[in-house]
């Protein structure tokens, strides 16, 4: 473990008050300070390091400059927020992120006053800090709204929106464009900065509105001359005509790592006697500060507990592929023989595997950026063409393109493939990032086809379902984390369309399992087994179409049906009470106990302690079927 760093002037700083009274100087070795304290921390625990050194300097700053908490500021994704923790009275705790009982790796209204909104999908920043300007105005209260949006997050269409909505409005708002890739900065040097200074200054801010008020007695044509000499001026040298066309008063861009230029331009946007909304753009850099994340390819985006001294990050022993490798090979696999195999991904090519599938097919590769849902209508469309689009996004994120699901792949039968990774309880994310929720959200949709993988080889077998279905939509969802270590084909088998298979029979119990609860119930029968509780085994594979011959089955020959899945109430288990309620199975005495995460979100620790907290792992499911068979005892005798 390498030594805590020296960190005179941070351990000064329990809040952000703390701060306020230093000089330039001691604020840029406090940004120092926390960007090596940031490093250690991220050292022990794993997590989002990149975004968050980016940041250190624009964090400082802005804490400095504004009252916070009074002040309201928001971090779009929330994964940038490890510096902001540590200032924000948090430090003390910084070393249990995302361990159980610990630190959310997000920002979280629940865990301090200084963040006033949650995050953990991007992009939602501008319309919740909209939100909070506009109920700020109606209270006619005095505070400044502040949103931190950056790290690709602008590339999804609700940032637009949201943006567009603020420049109707004409509420004080202050977005920060933390653009870490240059994707839309020019370059950035001591004139932007000097311009940015005197853009944000209040005598800038007064001329220039006193001009448009003038310009407006103008002649028409010279108004309007008036007006695209402005507009020339400013996109010439800022770059930012598009946000003015939206409503914001544009500033900068800025270089986001030099406190000199950072503080002024905020002091002036702070002070400004302006109500309309203002964009700040600073440039800066992804893993700024420490070398190997600078040279990592992903700037260490997110990573294991690691060394700080020579960047290395610890690594598990090697296991079984994981679900997500396991996907993209048999994707490939599939893709060799059919060259109207598509991918397309949600700004997730390495976070899918999908960056494999693009290296061998790179023109049948599309990652769309943080945008699910024209990734889902962009498939849709392919699909209308006889290509055959893979949608590959965690189960989380597809929930924002539901609209896209509903209305534009399953209202019209489209053959678009959903491949849904990080199904379940994800472990150091937390409840943000679990897929608990796409049974049931897509379920309830016509034409949908839905298989849950219960091992890695299943996993195969269902990318070739997938291909070869073009009868309309199907999906399928698998865990993160590595498969239990099955020989895997070269090329999968499409499997018959709702059809399940038994792998263990018994005569008194029954478990259905849906999804990769399967090899703990394979364990709970087993442990039933040694109580003479004789025990089946049965794998649904597809919770629709259900099969409903096996269900039917099941019911029949045994006295208690238990069904098992790493999926919210509502689901696979609704499902099978739904068709035996209306078959009048459940008219004689089949006890039938479904077991499914419980109705509350469950935090981040690891997965075992996860799915032991959630009911769903062998000891719970023999203590539902000896619990199930006791209370018809009871119930005989009595």
């Amino acid at each position: 473990m390498s030594p805590a760093p020296s960190t005179p002037l941070l351990d000064r700083v329990r809040v952000p008050a703390d701060m306020r009274n230093f000089s330039s100087d001691q604020l840029k070795q406090l940004a120092d300070e926390l960007r090596a304290e940031t490093i250690s921390a991220v050292s022990v625990t794993g997590g989002h390091l990149g975004a968050s050194l980016g940041v250190v300097e624009l964090t400082v700053a802005v804490h400095a400059v504004f009252e916070t908490p009074r002040d309201r500021l928001i971090w779009d994704v929330g994964h940038q927020a490890y510096p902001h923790k540590i200032l924000t009275g948090r430090r003390d705790r910084i070393r249990t992120l995302r361990q159980g009982g610990g630190l959310s790796g997000f920002t979280r209204r629940s865990e301090s006053e200084y963040d006033p909104f949650g995050a953990a999908h991007s992009s939602t920043s501008i319309s919740a800090g909209l939100g909070m300007a506009v109920a700020r105005d109606l209270k006619g209260d005095q505070r400044n709204v502040i949103a931190v949006i950056g790290d690709g997050a602008m590339s999804a269409g609700m940032a637009y929106e949201a943006m567009n909505n603020a420049g109707a409005e004409k509420s004080r708002l202050i977005v920060i464009l933390n653009d870490n890739d240059m994707s839309i900065a020019p370059p950035v040097g001591a004139m932007s900065a000097y311009l940015s200074k005197v853009v944000s200054s209040r005598p800038f801010l007064s001329i220039r509105d006193m001009m448009a008020k003038l310009a407006r007695h103008f002649p028409a044509p010279l108004e309007r001359a008036a007006k695209r000499a402005d507009e020339y001026a400013r996109g010439l040298l800022t770059g930012g005509t598009l946000f003015e066309e939206l409503g914001f008063y544009y500033v900068g861009p800025i270089d986001g790592h030099d406190l000199d230029h950072l503080l002024p331009v905020l002091r002036n946007l702070r002070d400004a006697e302006v109500n309309d909304p203002v964009l700040l753009h600073v440039v800066t850099k992804k893993g700024k500060g420490y070398a190997p994340a600078e040279a990592s390819a992903d700037k260490y985006h997110g990573v294991q507990k690691f060394n700080v001294v020579t960047g290395e990050q610890v690594k598990a022993p090697p296991g079984p592929p994981t679900y997500q490798k396991v996907f993209a090979t048999a994707l490939i696999a599939e893709a060799e023989v059919d060259d109207r195999i598509v991918a397309i991904n949600a700004a997730m090519p390495s976070g899918t595997s999908l960056d494999m599938f693009g290296k061998r097919f790179p023109k049948r590769t599309f990652d769309v950026g943080i945008a699910e849902q024209h990734a889902v209508t962009f498939a849709a469309g392919m699909a209308t063409e006889g290509m055959k689009p893979f949608c590959a996004i965690y189960s989380t994120f597809l929930q924002r393109a539901y609209d896209q699901v509903m209305h534009d792949v399953a209202l019209q039968n489209l053959p678009v493939r959903f491949a849904m990774d990080r199904a379940g309880l994800v472990g150091a994310d937390g409840a943000t990032h679990a897929g608990a929720y796409d049974i049931a959200y897509l379920g309830c949709l016509p034409n949908m086809v839905l298989m849950a993988a219960a091992d890695e080889v299943e996993l195969v077998h269902m990318v070739a379902t997938a291909a070869a279905h073009d009868a309309g939509p199907i999906g399928f969802r698998y865990p993160r984390g590595e498969g239990i270590g099955l020989d895997l084909p070269k090329r999968g088998t499409p499997l018959e369309i709702g059809r399940g298979r038994v792998l263990k029979e018994g005569t008194k119990v029954a478990i259905l399992s849906y999804g990769a609860r399967l090899q703990e119930c394979l364990k709970a029968a087993e442990e039933l087994g040694t109580r003479g509780l004789s025990t089946t085994v049965a794998d649904a594979r597809f919770a629709k179409p259900l099969d409903t011959a096996l269900v039917e089955r099941l019911a029949r020959e045994h006295e208690v049906l238990i069904t098992i899945e790493e999926g919210s109430v509502g689901g696979f288990g609704s499902f099978v009470l739904h068709h035996l309620a209306l078959r009048g199975m459940l008219d004689a005495g089949l006890k039938v106990r479904p077991m499914c995460l419980p109705d509350r979100f469950i935090d981040h620790d690891n997965p075992k302690k996860q799915y032991d907290e959630a009911g769903l792992n062998a000891a719970q499911i023999v203590a539902m079927a000896v619990s199930a068979l006791g209370s018809g005892a009871a119930a005989a005798r009595a």
